[in-house]
């Protein structure tokens, strides 16, 4: 059972984590004077080309605190002219299992962020049928050897990833996922037995009341936890909250001056996994999920600030009284 290790926040060696999803190059625009609109330009001085999506971010955050993280995602042949991409293949991430695609671009992102949000326009053909990166033989050797899977992707089709996380479930490994905003799979009537193989998901509360059809965040955990072994809602500046056993755990975040909220709930699920391959408890996993999506909002992009072990645990601290 997950979470049956309970213990204080150590530094204690993680187990191996694998993130399979999607990979983006973003380009993010930020410290706006303006909301951007059709018909107007608006200009800012501050710009950044980073790694973007749930894949790159997430598994940048965890293995920079001392995870041992592999990710398994498709690009172009044009990412090895990016120095986005190079920042994740030159990390501790291994990138052995990635597929490079003669025939189509790397996908993505412009990011446009202003007054602590940021709205976001992307072309991502490149991600379809994502599912089929698992059948290669380096991926499955990747999968083999892992402790967590995470998929940081749509899982659209719902049957479709429905068959093929069940085959994942083997071995005694942990699976979770963060769908993101997918208004096709939230209508999909296969989502509640999907996510009901999966034992965490990371919405936020926007995404978790969509998907449940709920009026607020608390219901719609409370239906997430009739599916999901372990939901967790990600609720920004306020923290997070999951349930577990029946019983809610909610967590403060800490302060912190935000630019770009870019990538910051991709930061939180790389903090939370490290401290759960780390067999911290579960109010310590959302501690160090709050910190570390917190700070990610400080710069541009999801992983341009990442704490160091020390300093996670020093503003895990702040925030456990």
């Amino acid at each position: 059972m997950i979470f049956s290790v309970i213990g204080s926040a150590s530094a204690c060696p993680s187990q191996r984590l694998v993130v399979c999803g999607e990979f983006f190059l973003d380009l993010v625009f930020y410290d706006l004077t303006d909301i951007p609109r059709l018909g107007v330009e608006v200009k800012t001085r501050r710009f950044a080309e980073l790694p973007g999506g749930g894949l790159a971010t997430t598994a940048l955050v965890a293995a920079a605190l001392g995870t041992s993280t592999a990710v398994i995602t498709r690009v172009g042949r044009d990412a090895m002219l990016s120095p986005a991409w190079w920042k994740l293949a030159k990390s501790r991430v291994s990138v052995e299992a990635c597929e490079f695609s003669p025939h189509l671009p790397t996908a993505r992102t412009v990011c446009a962020a202003y007054n602590e949000d940021r709205m976001m326009i992307t072309h991502d053909a490149i991600n379809e049928k994502l599912e089929s990166l698992l059948n290669r033989p380096a991926a499955r050797r990747q999968v083999r050897i892992s402790k967590h899977l995470h998929l940081a992707c749509a899982l659209y089709p719902a049957r479709t990833w429905l068959s093929v996380i069940r085959r994942l479930r083997v071995g005694g490994r942990t699976l979770s996922a963060d769908i993101g905003w997918n208004p096709r799979i939230f209508r999909s009537p296969d989502l509640p037995r999907l996510l009901g193989e999966l034992d965490f998901t990371f919405p936020n509360e926007i995404e978790a009341r969509e998907i449940t059809r709920e009026p607020n965040t608390e219901k719609a955990l409370e239906k997430l936890a009739e599916w999901v072994p372990v939901p967790v809602v990600k609720l920004g500046a306020a923290g997070s909250i999951a349930a577990q056993n029946g019983r809610v755990v909610r967590v403060k975040s800490i302060r912190v001056h935000s630019i770009d909220a870019t990538g910051a709930g991709d930061a939180f699920n790389g903090g939370f996994l490290h401290g759960y391959l780390a067999g911290w408890e579960l109010k310590d996993c959302l501690r160090a999920g709050n910190v570390c999506g917190a700070l990610a909002t400080t710069a541009a992009g999801g992983c341009s600030v990442i704490p160091t072990q020390k300093k996670l645990r020093e503003l895990m601290k702040a925030i456990s009284n």
